[in-house]
Formats: structure tokens, C-alpha cells, sequence
């Protein structure tokens, strides 16, 4: 039966995450801050999230976050489950990304991944994992949601134990 992680959880290696593990963040609120920032930093100064009198007047009828700063901020709330730490070897990928809702200022979403596939790369000293992830607002709406995998160490194969290894073999030879 899969476990749910919760924010105390720490570091996994790949052969633990299994199908239908499910990660639950908590929420973050939305701020303006949030927003001003994330279009000072990208130069997206688009006027449907800067301009609240121009925002009043568009069908959304009120300014919205990036798209991309509510993925962003998404990806931290899953780090800070710390189900990753010390053990991902990187953000691999993206896919199947859809923005189903807005998000705006004010809301508070959180991040819920359940994992759908696991696949060993030894050569790389660990697996990818794929994660099915939504981004929830307080109102249970679904925002966004698409695919994440991530290559994380093996507790087996990680690629210090394989210099490790080799090293001791190569040693052990002479």
C-alpha cells in the first residue's frame, strides 16, 4: 500500500518512491509581491498582471499571477516537503502542462504529485520519477497540472558508490 508524504519526510532514494505514493505541500497565498517580483525578474510585465485598472476591464474581470510564477512557486512548495533532499539528481522534465484555471492574487494553492512511474538509469546512479501533479487552489480547484520527473540517486547505485567501488576494485587489483 503506498504512503502518503507529508512534510516531515526527508530525503528518499529512487527505490523508494513507488506507484501512487501521493505528496501533499502546504499552501502558500499569492501576493502582490509575489507577483511585481516575478515580472520584475522575467521582464513579463504583462498588463493582466500588473495593471489593476486594465484587469478590471478584461473577461477575468481581475489581475492573475504568471502562469509560469504559480508552476514556480508549486515546485518550491514540493521541495519543501524535503522528499528530494540530498537525493535528486535533477529536474529532468516537464510535460503535459495545462493551465485549467487562474490563479489570482489572494488565492492560496498547494501542490499534490502522485507518482505514476518509476524507471532505473544506473548509468546515471540512480531513476527517473514521474510525478502526475496538480496545483490546488483553496477552493479545491485544480489551476494547473501536467507531468514532473526527476532523476534521483539510487541507495544502491549512487554515483559515489560506484567511484567508491571502482576504486576499491581497481586498489584491490594491484
Amino acid at each position: 500500500m503506498p504512503k502518503d508524504l507529508t512534510p516531515a519526510s526527508k530525503g528518499l532514494y529512487f527505490e523508494e518512491f513507488e506507484p501512487g505514493l501521493t505528496l501533499t505541500s502546504p499552501g502558500r497565498t499569492i501576493t502582490e509581491t509575489d507577483v511585481v517580483a516575478f515580472a520584475a525578474l522575467t521582464g513579463d510585465w504583462t498588463r493582466i498582471h500588473t495593471d489593476a485598472v486594465y484587469a478590471a476591464g478584461h473577461p477575468l474581470g481581475q489581475r492573475v499571477a504568471h502562469g509560469l510564477l504559480g508552476m514556480s512557486i508549486a515546485v518550491a512548495l514540493a521541495m519543501r516537503l524535503g522528499f528530494l533532499e540530498e537525493s535528486v539528481l535533477a529536474f529532468r522534465e516537464i510535460s503535459d502542462w495545462k493551465f485549467s484555471q487562474p490563479i489570482h492574487l489572494g488565492d492560496t494553492i498547494h501542490m499534490r504529485g502522485v507518482v505514476t512511474e518509476t524507471k532505473r538509469v544506473p548509468r546515471l546512479g540512480g531513476g527517473l520519477v514521474t510525478l502526475e501533479v496538480e496545483i490546488i487552489n483553496q477552493k479545491e480547484e485544480v489551476t494547473q497540472r501536467g507531468k514532473w520527473g526527476f532523476l534521483v540517486k539510487s541507495s544502491l547505485l549512487s554515483p559515489r558508490a560506484i567511484i567508491f567501488s571502482s576504486t576499491n576494485e581497481e586498489h584491490h587489483a594491484s
